[in-house]
């Protein structure tokens, strides 16, 4: 396969899964979505995200970044994840699983769900059920 017609693939894959989550595939969701989706699974900042595009000669601003990014996560093709007060991630990986949190750089880490075991919980109050269970393990130095 040429390296067009990978190219053309992955934009009809991208295409593809905006449109199953209900979204239109723009110009600017189509390139934050590859800049996002085409390494695996990983953690990013909107920041990060933004200056990824800025590197990738995109003309995106930081707001329409972080507009994206809400919007993929409330379509369920991102996980927010809030690591401390003042940092957010985006979490491409919607599989269940759980985090480390690294406080000396910032850097957040996946715990696959079967390498951690939460064994009892409060009795649910009436009529609630568990949409999911988050759990971040902060580290630092010994």
């Amino acid at each position: 396969m040429t390296k067009q017609n990978h190219t053309a693939f992955d934009e009809e894959a991208i295409v593809k899964k905006l449109r199953d989550a209900g979204l239109r595939p723009t110009r600017q969701r189509i390139a934050l979505a590859r800049l996002l989706f085409a390494q695996g699974h990983r953690h990013v900042t909107a920041e990060e995200l933004h200056r990824e595009a800025t590197q990738a000669d995109m003309s995106i601003s930081l707001a329409t970044v972080y507009n994206t990014l809400n919007q993929f996560t409330r379509a369920g093709l991102l996980r927010e994840v809030i690591a401390d007060g003042s940092r957010t991630f985006y979490d491409t990986n919607m599989d269940d699983h759980f985090h480390f949190y690294s406080e000396k750089d910032g850097r957040l880490m996946d715990i696959p769900a079967d390498q951690l075991v939460i064994d009892k919980l409060p009795p649910l109050p009436e009529g609630a059920r568990i949409a999911s269970i988050d759990v971040i393990v902060r580290l630092t130095d010994k």
